[in-house]
């Protein structure tokens, strides 16, 4: 039906040929689309792939594990492989073990028949599995429910802060007129232009003086004002009609009543905006946490990851399970909440 109606407005109307600028677009389009979701579609499949699967080249799309089998006799399950034997012959033969360029295979079966293969001559039986205990282990052996439980109380008390500071900071500068209005808005915006890790050690220092390195709360308070918060609730609230506020203030209203009742509510689209920036900034943060988190116990999901990569082996199985689960919080808020990007950011200040 959708396609139809698109095919039906390409140029020259409906029953034309496409022009070669429609097959343009849409391929452009295609690509794009190719190109924005095609890293996500393989790091979710190769979540559920093992270690071993993970190390194969070439690399396969879709999870795949060789197919083992359980032999009369043999202690374990054995891997089957398609082999090729002298005569000819193709047959799927289990391997009980490999001594250099030969593998000692049998018959599942008839286990009494044995052959001695060259290793060049098989070929691994495959077939799609899914290895749910790269999610399941790590969220049982490495305390990654603690980790996201660290996260989301970072993510959701730092988000109402910024939310709490930022607005009063801009309704101050949106609403109220005092000498060096001007100069502290060029401040505040001048604030961008400046690196965290500038500021790494100076913040560090304070943090530590005031005794909450290793806390949650010194991830939380460091970064609850932000500049880009700022000047994004100020181009909003400049945009709201002046005689209203003047109508408050003239029916005895105060201050805070102005902001809470009036201008807060008015303001939800940019605030609903901020919200998603405040909730992908501090859900995906890494580097602050890992300068003042050295305790497990307050780790939080990034700095959890980072626990599997060690000197000399990085347990990518787990690694990459752990990263689609860590992303899937913000996916689905923005998947939720996108509408209020293009509506809130349309009307901060752009009009």
């Amino acid at each position: 039906m959708r396609l139809g109606i698109l095919l039906g407005q390409r140029r020259g109307g409906p029953g034309r040929p496409l022009h070669w600028t429609d097959i343009a677009a849409y391929a452009y389009l295609a690509l794009g689309v190719v190109l924005m979701f095609g890293p996500v579609v393989w790091l979710v499949l190769s979540s559920f792939k093992t270690q071993s699967a993970l190390l194969e080249f070439p690399p396969s799309l879709l999870p795949v594990a060789q197919v083992e089998v359980t032999v009369s006799g043999q202690p374990q399950k054995l891997p089957l492989f398609r082999t090729t034997l002298p005569d000819g012959t193709v047959r799927e033969l289990a391997q009980v073990r490999r001594i250099g360029l030969l593998a000692q295979m049998v018959d599942p079966a008839d286990p009494s028949k044995q052959f001695r293969v060259a290793i060049d001559k098989r070929e691994p039986v495959r077939r799609v599995a899914l290895a749910t205990e790269n999610y399941t282990e790590p969220l049982q052996r490495f305390a990654f429910i603690r980790f996201l439980f660290n996260s989301v109380f970072v993510t959701v008390v730092a988000t109402l802060i910024t939310l709490l500071i930022n607005s009063m900071a801009a309704y101050a500068l949106a609403i109220y007129a005092f000498p060096g209005k001007q100069a502290a808005t060029l401040a505040v915006i001048g604030t961008l232009m400046i690196p965290m890790t500038i500021i790494l050690v100076p913040v560090y220092l304070v943090v530590t003086e005031l005794g909450l390195s290793n806390s949650l709360w010194a991830v939380i308070l460091p970064g609850a004002a932000t500049p880009t918060g700022v000047f994004l609730l100020r181009q909003y609230m400049l945009t709201l009609p002046k005689d209203l506020i003047e109508a408050a203030r003239m029916d005895k209203a105060s201050e805070w009543q102005i902001y809470w009742r009036i201008v807060m509510p008015l303001t939800l689209p940019a605030l609903a905006v901020l919200s998603i920036f405040s909730i992908m900034w501090r859900w995906n943060e890494f580097l602050w946490p890992l300068a003042v988190l050295t305790k497990t116990e307050v780790y939080t999901l990034q700095i959890g990851l980072n626990a599997f990569q060690g000197e000399l082996q990085t347990q990518w199985h787990y690694l990459l399970a752990m990263t689609v689960v860590t992303l899937a919080p913000v996916a689905l808020v923005f998947v939720f909440l996108q509408r209020f990007i293009t509506t809130g950011i349309g009307s901060t200040g752009m009009k």
